[in-house]
């Protein structure tokens, strides 16, 4: 009998196995206060060498910022911490056991996020205001609705607090950002265009125009290609709404966190 068992089990073993099934994991929101504590120690002995003490980058990516491309969801953040990323620097985490990367990954959900604040103002009043009298739909998307010459607001409640979402609309120009800077360009003929720049290199610049229109230049056919740093195609707001419609606005926009 001891042969045919010997070759039952190489017969046995010969067929493919089935991958393991991932389970899926408790959702990082119900993370603990103590989770996200033991989560925050793991990531500094762990992660912030490359990711930086907050999270904002360095040698590995920026996690702090609300949608991760590469951990979209829960499930897919806990993969990527547990498993690495194959050809990156970016290791399995080998030494740590399911519930501590569950931690580690609930705390790196929180780096990119601000608590929902309460301010003053009334945001269903602000939101008729965002798309009447303030027109910001011509410029900026909600939910890819609406113009592409400024941010994408979709989850601007949750990166941005409510202090600076009114600065921005009081004062546009005191604190752009480097990724929306707004350029002057003037050809050899005399054609001049303004707009926001997507791409420059040593021989071309592409820009969106004021017009939303894509606009590609060689440089050599430039006559002039002028950076108007801290100038903003946005608007002050300030002659345009009264304070409590500023609070109404600002009001809406920290309601704006992803959610449809």
């Amino acid at each position: 009998m001891k042969p045919v068992i010997f070759v039952l089990i190489l017969s046995m073993s010969a067929f493919p196995q089935e991958p393991e099934e991932q389970k899926p994991i408790e959702p990082l929101s119900k993370a603990t206060a103590d989770d996200l504590a033991k989560g925050k120690r793991i990531f500094a002995g762990h992660c912030a060498p490359c990711h930086g003490p907050a999270g904002n980058g360095g040698q590995g990516a920026n996690l702090a910022q609300p949608r991760l491309a590469r951990a979209p969801n829960d499930q897919s953040l806990f993969e990527v911490i547990k498993k690495g990323i194959p050809g990156t620097e970016m290791p399995t985490a080998w030494q740590m056991i399911d519930r501590e990367i569950w931690q580690t990954a609930a705390f790196v959900k929180t780096l990119g996020q601000l608590p929902p604040e309460i301010v003053p103002g009334n945001a269903s009043r602000g939101r008729a205001l965002y798309f009447g009298k303030g027109s910001c739909q011509a410029c900026h998307s909600i939910h890819a609705e609406g113009g592409k010459l400024g941010p994408e607001l979709s989850e601007i409640g949750i990166r941005r607090s409510a202090a600076h979402l009114r600065q921005s609309i009081l004062e546009p120009e005191a604190d752009f950002a480097e990724r929306f800077l707004f350029l002057r360009v003037v050809t050899r003929d005399g054609k001049s265009f303004t707009g926001v720049r997507l791409n420059e290199d040593t021989f071309s610049v592409q820009m969106m125009d004021t017009g939303e229109n894509i606009r590609a230049f060689w440089k050599h056919e430039l006559k002039q290609v002028e950076e108007m740093k801290g100038k903003s195609p946005m608007p002050s707001y300030k002659g345009t709404f009264t304070k409590d419609q500023i609070d109404d606005v600002v009001a809406f926009l920290v309601t704006l966190r992803g959610e449809k």
